[in-house]
């Protein structure tokens, strides 16, 4: 079969700390004290517990206030002993529920409740994933019940593409969830396909490496009711971001001959907690996650609690195998860093990356050597350096926002060791809180 990648830009990434593809996964321990994030302040949600309530499995503790947020569930029966508030890296402030364990589990170690979801219509179906609180399970954090109204004004066809693609190691935990649960994986693509009304086609967009993993999944395309095709894609880095993928999908319709329409992109996490949500009544209570890292003595795949403390999720790793230079959630190249080990695995964690000095920085910041290497990298044609230069040298004040997405290349190649990505992110942050205050 033919592979289609985006056009320019980007880079093969491997990375040894990273746990193997061929690893098993490991469940984590049930936490005693679990930290329900109630999201930032700028978006939470509403508490409808107070401390000393008690909860149950499941229980809706937080309500979404509105566009942006979702609802928010106790992990774990207990009591809420208290709530907190942390500021993140970026000086964000994040309140919290803090849960001891108490009781007994509803659904742990139970057959779940099975609910017969054909009979329902789009709108009960988008009711009913928006009370479970699910949304896409990367990054973005976006509601999946406003993507799925989004897809409905669109004018045009839509086609659903249900991304399994692999170009970053620390995407491993995916790997391993679509292996394990690929029943799961498309009952929620049918189930997403129905309450977006419009869908016309399925894409299993698939890493070439992964071609027997998209052979399975196509297999079982005749539970879905839609015409589907597989798409295998390039595994050069950032091919899994919506911008490139798309790049791809273009290149794949006109050789193909075929109108897809708008494109409604999901990974595979994002459509199993679908499938729990609508067919068996249940919030995503637990998220499988990728440990490693060359601080962390043996890297694990685990299907951990959400709102278990990062500290504990690395405790159950064997510890740290040297002092931590920096702990990130998600990606090296696009995460989150970590304050305190307290904070809580959430909905969109799916890598713990614990890196010693020796990983974190390579070497010290140096001058740059205008080789072009940024340039050369980058998939949307930007000039990293010299955007640098710009706001960093020359302090140019209106230097403008960049359109750049984030995906780290840059930060890869750079000889130098400039902060090349940090800066053009923060430079977008500014330029975008200014024209918000414009308005």
């Amino acid at each position: 079969m033919k592979v289609y990648s985006f056009p320019r830009g980007g880079l093969p990434f491997y990375d040894q700390t990273a746990p193997s593809y061929k690893s098993s996964v490991i469940n984590s321990y049930l936490p005693a004290l679990s930290v329900i994030s109630l999201g930032k302040r700028s978006n939470r949600v509403y508490p409808v517990v107070s401390v000393g309530d008690m909860v149950r499995e499941g229980m809706l503790v937080g309500r979404a206030s509105g566009a942006g947020s979702v609802n928010v569930h106790a992990t774990v029966p207990g009591r809420v002993i208290r709530k907190i508030t942390w500021t993140d890296k970026d000086g964000i402030e994040n309140d919290a529920f803090v849960i001891r364990m108490e009781g007994s589990f509803e659904r742990l170690g139970k057959k779940d409740e099975t609910l017969i979801w054909n009979g329902l219509n789009g709108y009960d179906i988008q009711r009913i994933i928006s009370e479970y609180g699910i949304s896409e399970m990367d990054n973005s954090e976006k509601p999946l019940s406003e993507m799925i109204s989004t897809s409905r004004r669109e004018s045009e066809k839509l086609t659903l593409v249900i991304r399994c693609i692999f170009d970053d190691p620390w995407l491993v935990a995916d790997y391993a969830l679509c292996k394990d649960r690929l029943d799961a994986v498309i009952e929620g693509a049918a189930i997403v396909a129905k309450a977006c009304f419009k869908v016309s086609h399925i894409i299993f967009a698939v890493s070439h490496h992964e071609k027997e993993l998209g052979q399975r999944l196509l297999s079982q395309s005749g539970k879905l009711d839609y015409p589907s095709s597989l798409v295998l894609t390039g595994s050069r880095y950032p091919q899994h971001k919506s911008r490139e993928l798309k790049m791809a999908l273009k290149i794949y319709e006109k050789k193909a001959g075929i109108n897809l329409g708008s494109l409604l992109i999901l990974g595979p996490s994002v459509l199993a907690a679908v499938s729990d949500a609508v067919v068996h009544k249940k919030p995503i209570l637990d998220r499988y996650v990728a440990v490693g890292g060359s601080a962390i003595k043996n890297p694990q795949i685990m299907k951990v609690r959400i709102g278990t403390r990062i500290g504990e999720v690395i405790k159950q790793c064997g510890g740290f195998s040297a002092a931590p230079e920096r702990i990130i959630t998600g990606s090296p190249l696009s995460g989150r860093e970590v304050v305190y080990l307290d904070e809580p695995v959430g909905k969109t964690c799916y890598a713990i990356v614990a890196m010693s000095k020796s990983q974190a920085a390579i070497h010290g910041q140096q001058n740059c050597i205008n080789c072009g290497d940024c340039r050369a990298v980058c998939p949307i044609g930007l000039d990293p350096q010299n955007i640098y230069k710009r706001i960093n040298i020359l302090e140019i004040e209106n230097a403008g926002s960049t359109g750049c997405h984030g995906c780290g290349c840059c930060k890869i190649v750079c000889p130098s060791a400039l902060p090349l990505l940090e800066t053009i992110i923060d430079r977008n942050q500014d330029v975008n809180q200014q024209e918000a205050q414009s308005v």
